[in-house]
Order: structure tokens, then C-alpha cells, then sequence
């Protein structure tokens, strides 16, 4: 068992005494509902208070909001009516003091009016820096009392007209009476609020995204979206799971998840490829399939901190440490010894190993802080009858050291010792096992995870070309001697399981659905092909792109943002703003792997069509072969305009993708041939979609993306 692998929770503060609800006074207020772009679930129950169902803003209704990171409600402490009065949070009662009304200040900013004081939240003395307080004040429409409200993949952040700066629980605390300051915007839960509508003109009711109870089945993958090399964990309630991502910036995204079944992006642990070599910029030279190839993930809670750990390129290791996962993440070390494929464990005495190789499998100690090397050996070579073992993810069970090993793709091992650095003996835990997924490989690599209640699964990746290699689950039990056993349905890896005893109401983001790029920054489900130009794109009231490369050819263009594709298939629909592209410019939304097709906007001669292109490849050594031929063109004007593709990623030869674009957003008209998806594994990373803009000719233009929306059938 892992460090991480155990329920951490602050102790308890020491709190104001907070006095008790006194009555509240209903008003009587006109109806006025304003439609905003925000996905809002609920389920943060307390007692028999309503949830959250509100998929729109009603400003004739109460909202409680409820702190994403602590569970709390935002609350108007000790019922106060002065001005001045702080603001706090407290567990959910949904009383006068948790309750709020939107006022609409126009221009997309809004006050939020205490229902128990008639005042609205205010920034403390107009201040602009970071950690001013949040109290209540006498409505002047001021820039201090005016909030957007930014989607953060339905969660809500209140972004301060007058600072800039995002609503936050001060030091992510979970205590009652902790207080509510602004702070700089990193995207944190403790940033994030779930919106709780209590009453006014009843508004739809969406799809909750909240998980249902450890009751019923689940169907695998339990992620279908390209996750390759996994590595998973648990601290406290959270489960989080890291993966693999090449060329892709940035780089080891992070999954989080309550309940092991439904899962959301949280983060990245390795914020831009900072690997020491201009490739990664797309500036002389570049690094397809290099990069972040299987790494490990791990929590150490003597200091409270994650760290990630990866080799790059055979012979580099690079460490990057946070102490929130959705926090801010830093490179703190280069160790000029390769941990391929490194597994991490934080043993009983807080002593950091990690096992790595292939074939040869070792075992290093690091030194205090994880930054360096302390010792290191080889602890077992794989028989020659087995083949190939990597893949290491390091566990500590019951005084046994345990290293989980694949043999790609079709098998797993596991080693055992009473110590570290060996002896370690071996065991089989599946071969050539059916996968769940029709057409797929078998389930393999991927890591081990302990619940709250003490039961053991297994999440592995399958391999499901040409959408990529996706999380799979299954129960672990443990024989009498100690080696684990893995739970098939039928000698099969199961389509179904019973779903894991746990017990949660928190809820997770829906991983596709619509983003507006409301800003400040890019959401953690966005990654680019190779690092950006941080100078050439910018986030707010949509997605602008300048051109950042003068070039023909897709491959070697800087500030492509690429998106998973959800399968076994689904739609991505771009809006497209290309008013201000500049002669020469293409831009546009591409099928992006090794063999890429795309749909897009090419303006030259005076002319602006949109176009259908295939034929762009690339050689086993990732060097560009094609850059292209035009299958089909129309003119189109009025410098608006939606393309949409359509991608079949069920595993197997033959799959394809359609290309369609509309001037209205509503009758869209099919553009060139089917596009036939490469299947191949070599390239690891599965079809994404990908949103360029590059120039031709010369830098200048620009295009600016107003939404992107990611859809099943």
C-alpha cells in the first residue's frame, strides 16, 4: 500500500462561534432570465436541501453557491447586515445568509445580493492584490462589486471587474469560517463554485453529472478517450490518474474521480515540455513521439506534495512537483540517469524509490527532497521465455514490496520481495486475455489502486486504434500467500463489472460538451501539438489565433490546439471568426495524426474558399512525406463560418472521418470524401482533433474560435 493511499483530511480548526439563523423575509422580485454558456451540475446534499438543476441563470431566483474544493457554501458570517461585514464559508444550510441573487450589471458582469443583508459581495477597499478580502457593502454598482462568471467545465469561477482576480477559499482551507479573499486566477478547486438554485421562474433541467451510488454496473472503458500508460492513485476521497502525451504541451494530463467510474480533467503535471532542447518549440527541429512517454505519479504526505516523475528520450529524468493537483506544478530537478518507465513509492519510513527498465528492471533511491539519486541496482531480468517486462508501477503491501510489469501488449507480471533491492520472484496475472472493447487488444500496463474500504482494482489501457489506447477497470483480490489475482467475467476481462463500494456525492465535469474560451486561461482538456507561442494566441471572448508560422506544411505549424476525440465516435463543431486571416493564411480543424486530413478556410488571390484536404503524412521517422492535396472547395464570405467533423475511432481498419461545414451554424453541407483513419500503432497517440491557424506568406492575420463543441450521437 502507498503512501498515497490513505485518508488525509486537516484537523480540525479552531472556529468563531458562529450564531444561530434567525428568520428571512421573502420579496417579490420581476423575472428576468439570462441565458448564460455554463454546464451546471449538483449534488451536495445536505439534509433534504435542494441541488443544484439550473442549466441557466434566473435572476429572480436564490443561488447557494458551493465551494467545489471544500463542499462549503459561501455565507455572509454570524448573519451580519453591515457594511463591511465579512465573507466566509460554511457547511451548507441554505439559509438566508448562503443565499444570493444574480443582478445583472450588463456586459456579462453581475452582483451577487445577500438575501439576509439586501447588500452585494464587494471587494474590501477596491483593492487589486492578491489575497483582499470579500465582504459585503451597500449596492453602488461599482467595478469592485461587479463578477463574471467564467465556465470552468461546468463549475463557475466570479472573476472581479475591477481586479481581474478569481473568487477563492483562502488557502484552500475545508474549515467552517474560513475566508473568502481574490486571488490571481490558476484554475483551482478552491476557485471553482457549483451553483445551487433554490427558487424564482422554474429553468430546464439538464443531464446531472453527478455519479450515481456504488450500486449497478459499469461499462468499460470507463474513459474513452485516449490515456495511454497510466498511472494511478488516491489521496483522501480523490482518485487521480496520469498518462502518457509525446509531443503534446501541456504535457502528463491528470484525471480526477470520485468513485473510479466517472472521471474529469483536472490537470497537468508538467505545465510546458521544458525537456532542454528547442524541438519542443517547433523551432529547428522537432520531437513527434518523443517526449512524455509512461511516467509516474505519486503523493508524498509528509509534505503534502505530488510529484511527477518521467525520462524523456532514453537518457533524462525530469522531477516536477505541486502541492495541489489542479494547482501550480514546477520543474525541480534533471537527474542525468534515464527511469524508463519509472514507477514511484513512498515507502512506510517516507524513503522515495522507484523502479524502472525494460528487460532489466532496477530500483533506485532517491535522496531526501526526490531530486536525486542516492543508490540504484538491478533487482531482476525477465526470462527469455517472457519475453519483455516494463512498464513499473512500485507498491508496498502487507511488508512486500510488489512491481507490476506488462509485457507488451498482451500481458501482466507482477515481482514480489520482502525488501526494495530484491531478491524478487514472479508471478503471471493475465496473458492474451479478451479485452472488453470489440476489435481491441488486451488490457495491459496501467497501475493498482487501494479504496477507502480496502478493495483493490486494476486500472489498465487498451489499445483501440486509431483512437488511441483507453482506461479499462477491473477488481484486484489478494490469495492467502499474497499475490494478486485479477476478476475476468466469462475468461474475459469484463464489459461489466459490479461497480466499486464507493460511497461519494461529489460530482465530476463532463469531459466533451461546449467551451466558449471565456478565459482567463485554456482549460485543462486543451493541449497544443508541440509547446505554443505564448505571444501568438490569447483566451477571452473566444480563442485567438495569429498566425505563428510562415510554413506549407501542418506538421512544422507552431500553435495547433488538439482535443481528444471521445468514442467509439463522435462530432466537433468550430465556430470560426476568419474576418482578420491575411493573404496566404489556412485555418481550420484537422483529423491530426500521422496520416491527416483537414477542413478549413484558405484565403489567397483575393479569393476566401473553404476547403476539404487530405494527404498529409508523415514516414516512420516522423518526417513529413505529404503536406497535402485538395479534395474539394467552395468560396464562402461574411467572415463567419462553422466547420464541423465527424470521426468514427472504433478499433480496427477502415474507420473514417467526414468533413462538413455551414454559414448559419444550423444547415451544414458536406465537404470532400470520407477521410480513412490510420490504425497503425506506431505513432502511440491516437487521432485528436486539431485547431490551426498558419500563414503561407507572411505573419499578421489572425482568426478567433468562438466556441468548440465536442458531441455523441
Amino acid at each position: 500500500m502507498r503512501d498515497d493511499d490513505v485518508d488525509t483530511a486537516p484537523p480540525p480548526a479552531q472556529l468563531p462561534t458562529k450564531q444561530p439563523h434567525g428568520p428571512r423575509r421573502r420579496r417579490r422580485r420581476q423575472a428576468f432570465l439570462v441565458v448564460l454558456a455554463v454546464a451546471l451540475a449538483g449534488l451536495v446534499a445536505v439534509g433534504g436541501a435542494p441541488t443544484a438543476t439550473a442549466a441557466t441563470i434566473d435572476t429572480s431566483a436564490s443561488y447557494v453557491l458551493v465551494n467545489r474544493n471544500s463542499g462549503k457554501a459561501l455565507d455572509v458570517y454570524n448573519l451580519a447586515t453591515n457594511d463591511g461585514a465579512r465573507i466566509t464559508q460554511w457547511s451548507r444550510n441554505d439559509g438566508a445568509q448562503q443565499q444570493w441573487q444574480f443582478l445583472d450589471s450588463g456586459n456579462g458582469f453581475y452582483r451577487l445580493k445577500s438575501r439576509v443583508s439586501g447588500k452585494v459581495l464587494d471587494v474590501a477597499n477596491r483593492s487589486t492584490a492578491d489575497g483582499a478580502a470579500l465582504i459585503q457593502w451597500t449596492d453602488t454598482n461599482a467595478t469592485n462589486q461587479q463578477f463574471s462568471i467564467q465556465d470552468v467545465d461546468g463549475y463557475i469561477q466570479l472573476i472581479s471587474r475591477n481586479s481581474g482576480k478569481a473568487v477563492e477559499i483562502q488557502n484552500a482551507s475545508t474549515a467552517d469560517g474560513a475566508n473568502v479573499v481574490q486571488y490571481s486566477d490558476w484554475n483551482g478547486a478552491n476557485q471553482q463554485w457549483q451553483l445551487v438554485r433554490l427558487g424564482g421562474t422554474p429553468t430546464p433541467t439538464p443531464t446531472p453529472t453527478t455519479p450515481p451510488g456504488p450500486t449497478g454496473t459499469f461499462t468499460n472503458p470507463v474513459v474513452w478517450q485516449d490515456f495511454a500508460d497510466g498511472d494511478i492513485i488516491r489521496v483522501g476521497d480523490a482518485y487521480y490518474y496520469s498518462a502518457s502525451t509525446m509531443h503534446y504541451s501541456p504535457g502528463a494530463p491528470i484525471l480526477r474521480s470520485y468513485d473510479l467510474v466517472n472521471w474529469e480533467y483536472a490537470g497537468h503535471s508538467v505545465p510546458r515540455l521544458d525537456f532542454d532542447d528547442s524541438g519542443y518549440d517547433l523551432s529547428g527541429g522537432r520531437k513527434y513521439v518523443k517526449g512524455i512517454w509512461a511516467s509516474t505519479l505519486g503523493y508524498r504526505k509528509s509534505n503534502s506534495t505530488y510529484y511527477w516523475l518521467g525520462c524523456t528520450e532514453f537518457n533524462r529524468t525530469y522531477v516536477y512537483t505541486a502541492t495541489a493537483v489542479d494547482g501550480t506544478w514546477s520543474k525541480k530537478a534533471r537527474i542525468n540517469s534515464c527511469y524508463y518507465d519509472a514507477g514511484l513509492l513512498v515507502d512506510d519510513n517516507d524513503t522515495m524509490y522507484v523502479a524502472y527498465g525494460n528487460g532489466t528492471i532496477s530500483v533506485a533511491q532517491l535522496n531526501a527532497d526526490g531530486t536525486g539519486q542516492v543508490r540504484a541496482q538491478q533487482v531482476f531480468q525477465t526470462p527469455s521465455n517472457v519475453g519483455t517486462l516494463e512498464g513499473a508501477r512500485f507498491y508496498k503491501r502487507n511488508g512486500y514490496y510488489y512491481i507490476w510489469l506488462t509485457r507488451p501488449a498482451n500481458g501482466q507480471y507482477v515481482l514480489r520481495s520482502s525488501s526494495p533491492f530484491g531478491p524478487y520472484e514472479m508471478r503471471q496475472v493475465l496473458l492474451d486475455l479478451p479485452g472488453p472493447i470489440s476489435g481491441g487488444g488486451v488490457p495491459h500496463q496501467g497501475g493498482l489502486v487501494q479504496t477507502q474500504a480496502g478493495d483493490w482494482w486494476y486500472m489498465a489501457f487498451t489499445d483501440a486504434f486509431p483512437g488511441g489506447r483507453v482506461p479499462t477497470l477491473a477488481p484486484i483480490t489478494w490469495t492467502g500467500d499474497g499475490w494478486p489475482t485479477l476478476q475476468t467475467v466469462n475468461g474475459r476481462w469484463g464489459t461489466t463489472y459490479n461497480r466499486p463500494n464507493i460511497t461519494t456525492s461529489k460530482t465530476v465535469a463532463s469531459m466533451i460538451g461546449r467551451d466558449t474560451f471565456v478565459g482567463p486561461t485554456l482549460g485543462h482538456r486543451w493541449e497544443w501539438n508541440h509547446n505554443p507561442d505564448t505571444s501568438r494566441f490569447s483566451v477571452g471572448n473566444g480563442l485567438r489565433l495569429q498566425t505563428a508560422t510562415v510554413t506549407n506544411d501542418l506538421y512544422n505549424a507552431r500553435n495547433t490546439l488538439t482535443h481528444r476525440i471521445q468514442g467509439p465516435s463522435s462530432t466537433a463543431t468550430v465556430e470560426l471568426d476568419y474576418s482578420a486571416m491575411a493573404n496566404g493564411d489556412r485555418s481550420g480543424l484537422a483529423m491530426l495524426r500521422q496520416s491527416s486530413a483537414w477542413i478549413g478556410v484558405v484565403k489567397s488571390g483575393g479569393s476566401t474558399r473553404v476547403v476539404m484536404t487530405d494527404g498529409l503524412t508523415m514516414n516512420s521517422s516522423w518526417a513529413t512525406t505529404g503536406t497535402g492535396v485538395e479534395r474539394a472547395s467552395a468560396n464562402v464570405s461574411g467572415g463567419r463560418i462553422w466547420l464541423r467533423t465527424t470521426a468514427d475511432i472504433r478499433p480496427g481498419s477502415g474507420r473514417t472521418a467526414t468533413f462538413s461545414y455551414s454559414t448559419d451554424g444550423t444547415t451544414f453541407v458536406p465537404l470532400g470524401p470520407a477521410f480513412t483513419l490510420n490504425n497503425q500503432w506506431e505513432f502511440f497517440m491516437g487521432y485528436r482533433f486539431g485547431i490551426f491557424n498558419y500563414a503561407t506568406q507572411a505573419l499578421g492575420g489572425a482568426v478567433t474560435v468562438r466556441s468548440f463543441d465536442l458531441t455523441t450521437p
